[in-house]
């Protein structure tokens, strides 16, 4: 067994304190923008109504129904009804308009920055150590962060999704601070029972599907906001919480969801399959009743059920939201407490006592 390599450990540490600091300073920014939104709702709102009176020009001329400039399609479709609001945002989450937003977007290069910083610090733990950087808590925590930043950029390549940053970076910057002050491991080789090719299927899987499921948990609490503000409207109230009118409608955050946790849940019988064939190589049974295995089912359970509600008894709205909620709390409470708390065969904590 190669030594571990103290030196490029230390490297790691520090650019995994480094990756922090940055992903606190994007969730200040993210913040900011969202408190400075009514600047862009104006701007998005003055575009509008711009292209509202060319089109209307347009129509006097006999030149017909016009479109917007980014190709948004006929301005007439995103007039307001009554008891409504003008859309900012289609149902495909994309700005009716340029949404400049500097703020946002000096936020995002932050994001940039630290994820690529996060990266060299798992990929140096892991070099280190002469394995997979993902042996224990502390290690599946940072990974989990890491993926939750990349999974976010990589939407945001083909989807403005902003909206999600301030909750994208804070759970992240809660990720990272859980892991250095909740669960600090030094690093170490894998104990025996985890020094098997199955730790990279198994264990990578189960980190990706969480990111996804953390993802789709911020869009479920933006969806119970924008639902409980658009029934407001429509039922003749105030509107409050104006930065959500940056944010897309709740049927569209749901939709969105709907298909992440698709993804998600699939990625997650993965997992639950490749733990079952692991643990028949590893302790000769596919099954055996363990607490950690129990959860892991039981998240599997609440996300079908979601999944199953939502396609074919028409569990939308609030309740579908909650259902992701729920699924996502499950599985913080397998990675939190039963790790922490529950004696096993899966107690690879890796926590000093």
């Amino acid at each position: 067994m190669q030594p571990i390599n103290l030196q490029l450990a230390s490297y790691s540490d520090l650019f995994m304190l480094i990756a922090a600091l940055v992903y606190a300073a994007a969730f200040v920014l993210f913040a900011l923008d969202m408190a400075n939104s009514s600047k862009t709702i104006r701007t998005l709102e003055a575009e509008l109504a711009e292209d509202a009176a060319r089109e209307r020009e347009g129509q006097l001329v006999g030149a017909g129904v016009g479109t917007s400039p980014n190709g948004q399609g006929p301005t007439a479709a995103r007039t307001a009804g009554a008891g409504t609001e003008p859309e900012l945002v289609d149902e495909d989450m994309d700005y009716l308009g340029t949404a400049r937003r500097p703020v946002a977007n000096v936020a995002v290069a932050l994001m940039v920055i630290a994820a690529a910083v996060h990266v060299f610090a798992v990929v140096a733990r892991g070099m280190a150590a002469h394995r997979v950087p993902w042996g224990n808590m502390y290690e599946f925590c940072t990974t989990g962060a890491m993926l939750v930043s990349v999974v976010y950029l990589l939407f945001l390549i083909r989807k403005d999704i902003r909206f999600l940053g301030t909750f994208v970076s804070g759970l992240v910057v809660i990720m990272m601070c859980a892991a250095t002050i909740g669960f600090p491991t030094p690093l170490a080789h894998l104990q025996p029972a985890l020094q098997s090719p199955w730790i990279v299927i198994h264990v990578s899987i189960a980190v990706l599907a969480s990111a996804l499921f953390t993802l789709t948990f911020s869009m479920s609490i933006l969806q119970l906001i924008q639902h409980r503000r658009e029934a407001r409207i429509r039922a003749g109230g105030s509107a409050r919480l104006a930065f959500m009118r940056l944010v897309p409608s709740a049927l569209s955050l749901e939709n969105w969801s709907y298909r992440i946790n698709a993804v998600g849940f699939v990625m997650w019988t993965f997992t639950l399959i490749a733990g079952a064939i692991w643990a028949e190589q590893a302790w000769g049974r596919y099954w055996g009743w363990d607490t950690k295995e129990v959860w892991t089912f039981v998240i599997w359970v609440i996300y079908a059920g979601y999944l199953h509600a939502r396609a074919t008894r028409g569990w939308t709205g609030e309740r579908a939201a909650w259902l992701s909620i729920i699924g996502f709390a499950a599985l913080v409470f397998n990675f939190t407490i039963v790790n922490t708390y529950f004696p096993g065969l899966h107690s690879y904590a890796g926590i000093p006592e």
